[in-house]
C-alpha cells in the first residue's frame, strides 16, 4: 500500500521568503504535466489560460474558483474575486516534463519539478521571493487548497470545497508564520 502521507503534509518554509509543498500523484508524468500546462486540466484545480511554454513565454491565469469546488459562495474579503480574476506572468524556465517555473504577482516565482517515483510522480512546488507576512499567508494557504484539489482530480476523489478549506489552511498558516517569525 502506498504511503500518501505526503499528500497531507503543510507546506515547508525553507527561508525567509520561500515555501515548499510536495505532494505524490498518480502517473505518469505526461498526465501531470498537462495539469500543469494545458488549460483546461489546470483550470480544474487552478486557473485556465494559455501557456507559451518557453522561456519569455506568456502565461495567462484566469482564476474563477467557484469553478473548482461545488461551494459558490465567496467570503466577504474574497467578494471582489467572484467573478474571476486574471494575471499574466511569465515562464522562467522549463524542462518539459519536469521543471517549469514562472513569475507570480507582484514580484514572487513559483516552480514546479516533477520526478517519477515508480508508477507514481512526486511534484514539488517551490514558490520563491514572498517578501510580506501576508503574501506568505495567502500564497501558502492557496497553494495548500489548490494542491488539494489537483491531488483529488487526479485521484478521482470528491472535490473539497475551496474557501471552506482555505480558511481552514488560513488558520495554521497563520499560527505557523508566527512561531516562525519568533524565530
Amino acid at each position: 500500500m502506498k504511503d500518501l502521507s505526503v499528500n497531507k503534509t503543510y507546506g515547508t518554509f525553507t527561508s525567509d521568503t520561500e515555501v515548499r509543498f510536495e505532494r505524490l500523484l498518480p502517473g505518469p508524468i505526461e498526465t501531470v504535466w498537462e495539469y500543469l500546462t494545458d488549460s483546461e486540466k489546470r483550470g480544474t484545480w487552478l486557473a485556465k489560460g494559455d501557456m507559451e511554454l518557453k522561456v519569455g513565454g506568456k502565461v495567462e491565469l484566469n482564476f474563477l474558483h467557484s469553478s473548482l469546488s461545488d461551494e459558490k459562495t465567496y467570503p466577504d474579503r474574497f467578494k471582489a474575486m467572484e467573478n474571476g480574476i486574471s494575471g499574466v506572468e511569465t515562464v522562467t524556465a522549463i524542462d518539459a516534463p519536469r521543471l517549469l517555473s514562472f513569475t507570480w504577482h507582484p514580484d514572487s516565482e513559483v516552480s514546479f519539478e516533477l520526478v517519477e517515483r515508480g508508477e507514481d510522480v512526486l511534484l514539488t512546488l517551490r514558490h520563491r521571493k514572498l517578501t510580506d507576512e501576508n503574501g506568505k499567508l495567502m500564497v501558502s494557504s492557496g497553494w495548500h487548497t489548490h494542491l488539494d484539489i489537483l491531488v483529488s482530480k487526479l485521484y478521482k476523489e470528491s472535490v473539497p470545497k475551496f474557501w471552506q478549506t482555505f480558511a481552514q489552511y488560513e488558520t495554521s498558516y497563520e499560527e505557523k508564520l508566527k512561531t516562525i517569525v519568533k524565530k
